[in-house]
C-alpha cells in the first residue's frame, strides 16, 4: 500500500450509549496523542462510575494509524477490546482511545451479545464524534544569516508554509511544517539558497 499522507482523527471527547437486557454500555471517545494517557483517562472513569462492573478500551495510535492496543477488563477473551478496535479500524480513524463502561444487569449476554454490545457503543460514540482528516506534516527548522531572509521567506510565502517559531537576529532561525506530500519540492528550493543550514525535527 502506498503511504498516505493523511489521517482521520477526532476532534473532542463524545459518548455513546448501548443497552441490552439490563446491561448499560457507556462508549467514551477521547482524542490523544500517546497511550501514557490512558492510565489517567481510565483512572478518572474509575472514579466516575464507581459501581461499573468494567472499563474495557481500545486505543489507535499515530498517522500511519500502525500502533493499537486493547484492554478487556475481565470479559471474556475477544468480547469486549477486540470489538471496540474492530470499530475503530472500520472507521479509519486514529490518535483515539475509546472506553467502554460497563454496568452489569444482572443478565448474561454470551459472547455473541458482548462483542455485539461493545462494538455497538463504540459506534454510537464515534457516531456522536466529529472526525476531522488531517495531513501527514515533517517539521524542519532552517538557520541562516540575516541576508538570506528575503529568500528564505520567498519560499515560505510561495509554498504557503506554516511558521511554527522564529527568531531573527543577525543570524536568524525559523521552524516551519510541510506536509509530506510537498516535502521534496519545498526542500528542492531551499536546497538552492547556499549558506542555508535545514535540520530536521520530525513528523507530526
Amino acid at each position: 500500500m502506498l503511504f498516505s499522507d493523511t489521517y482521520q482523527t477526532i476532534t473532542q471527547a463524545s459518548e455513546g450509549i448501548f443497552r441490552d437486557k439490563g446491561s448499560k454500555f457507556i462508549a467514551y471517545a477521547y482524542p490523544i496523542k500517546s497511550e501514557t494517557e490512558v492510565k489517567e483517562i481510565t483512572a478518572k472513569l474509575r472514579a466516575e462510575h464507581s459501581k461499573a462492573r468494567h472499563f474495557c478500551w481500545a486505543i489507535r495510535l499515530t498517522p500511519d494509524r500502525n500502533v493499537h492496543k486493547f484492554n478487556d477488563d475481565g470479559e471474556p477473551s475477544g468480547t469486549a477490546g477486540r470489538p471496540i478496535l474492530n470499530a475503530l479500524l472500520s472507521a479509519d480513524v486514529t490518535n483515539i482511545l475509546v472506553v467502554v463502561v460497563r454496568y452489569f444487569g444482572g443478565t448474561l449476554l454470551g459472547v455473541p451479545g458482548l462483542i455485539n454490545a461493545y462494538k455497538t457503543a463504540t459506534i454510537e460514540a464515534l457516531n456522536a464524534a466529529e472526525i476531522v482528516t488531517n495531513t501527514v506534516n515533517d517539521v524542519y527548522e532552517l538557520e541562516f544569516d540575516y541576508l538570506l531572509m528575503n529568500d528564505v521567506m520567498r519560499v515560505i510565502k510561495d509554498e504557503q508554509l506554516n511558521i511554527l517559531s522564529q527568531n531573527f537576529d543577525t543570524y536568524c532561525k525559523l521552524s516551519f511544517e510541510v506536509r509530506k506530500a510537498n516535502l521534496n519540492q519545498v526542500m528542492g528550493k531551499l536546497e538552492k539558497i547556499e549558506g542555508l543550514k535545514t535540520v530536521y525535527l520530525g513528523t507530526v
